[in-house]
């Protein structure tokens, strides 16, 4: 009988160890009854789809594999000062369900401070949330290739509860094969970023394409 008693307890250990790990590192997402009807993919060259054909960029393809319209939002060389500055026009006008921040890349080359870089990230989280999107951010880094933003960068993601997009460029500027120059993608290495995007935003889009599900059915009856 006792030793029952401790097998079971063992499992209910094991289970609560089990779901601990599970929930390890993570957070509540704001705004996933986001009424928006757009993924807008905001940010630099990255997500441009420099060093690709048209449509080969990674909001591209990602809107190929959900139900929501993907819109493109980057720009070649801009940086996150030059980002904030067009929120309000090539963001918020956009009626956002979504948004994926990719920026920082182009602040390291021009030697902005990286705790400016944060600010203005941050800022960028804010504004987006406050017009009830929800928000991405995109991890920059790369191993050691821009690896003192990896954690700046999580850590928003936690304290404002956005989506975190861990090791997006992983393996990309190290192989040949995925890159057109020393630090843009070709089409194989955007393909290998738009399956990171899509496994770390597909449960909250899952969720909110429920909660409407869910609400539209309530409504009709």
């Amino acid at each position: 009988m006792l030793k029952n008693k401790i097998i079971i307890a063992g499992v209910v250990l094991l289970g609560i160890a089990v779901l601990v790990l599970i929930n390890f590192g993570r957070w509540s997402i704001k705004n996933t009854n986001s009424r928006g009807t757009n993924i807008i993919c905001f940010g630099d060259s990255i997500t441009f789809g420099h060093g690709a054909k048209p449509g080969e960029d990674y909001p591209s393809l990602l809107a190929k594999m959900t139900r929501f319209p993907v819109v493109n939002a980057g720009i070649d060389n801009d940086t996150t000062e030059e980002g904030l500055k067009r929120i309000d026009s090539d963001i918020l006008t956009r009626d956002p369900l979504l948004v994926v921040i990719e920026f920082g890349g182009n602040d390291f080359l021009r030697k902005c401070p990286l705790q400016q870089t944060v600010k203005n990230v941050g800022e960028m989280v804010d504004k987006i949330q406050a017009a009830g999107a929800m928000v991405a951010l995109f991890d920059i880094s790369a191993g050691l290739i821009l690896g003192e933003y990896r954690q700046p960068y999580r850590d928003i993601a936690a304290e404002k509860g956005a989506i975190f997009i861990p090791g997006a460029l992983a393996g990309i500027f190290s192989n040949p094969d995925l890159k057109s120059d020393f630090i843009h993608p070709n089409a194989l290495g955007y393909k290998a970023i738009v399956q990171r995007v899509y496994r770390s935003v597909i449960p909250y889009l899952n969720q909110n394409a429920i909660n409407r599900d869910f609400k539209k059915k309530l409504s009709s009856k």
